[in-house]
């Protein structure tokens, strides 16, 4: 099979195409915002601007929250499994951490909302 100028053309022009789109629409670029839940109540509204931590208590212990500029993680937690704690740093718009045992939560905002799903 011989390629000719043309198809090599039209390969690498849907390439960048799907390459694009991939880009766009992986995500809502860095965040700027970090909400903290306890409780499924808003106990914290901040920046990620400057370097904070937190201590949030839960029903299993206090969950410790950290946020240097431009990403936030949850650094302990007294949930058994410790998923929130691997889910590492948090850096774009629409990321979370879910502590479900200890029923704290960390999400990230960016500046135009994100949409985790939509209802009909």
């Amino acid at each position: 099979m011989i390629l000719r100028t043309g198809d090599i053309g039209i390969l690498a022009a849907g390439t960048a195409a799907v390459v694009a789109l991939a880009v766009s629409g992986w995500g809502d670029g860095p965040g700027d915002t970090v909400i903290i839940r306890a409780a499924g109540q808003v106990v914290e509204t901040t920046t990620l601007t400057r370097p904070q931590t937190f201590a949030i208590p839960g029903p299993l212990g206090t969950t410790h929250i950290e946020i240097t500029p431009g990403r936030a993680r949850v650094a302990a937690d007294p949930s058994p499994r410790q998923l929130c704690v691997k889910q590492g740093w948090l850096t774009r718009a629409g990321e979370a951490a879910l502590c479900l045992p200890n029923q704290v939560s960390v999400e990230i905002r960016g500046r135009n909302p994100a949409y985790d799903t939509l209802g009909y």
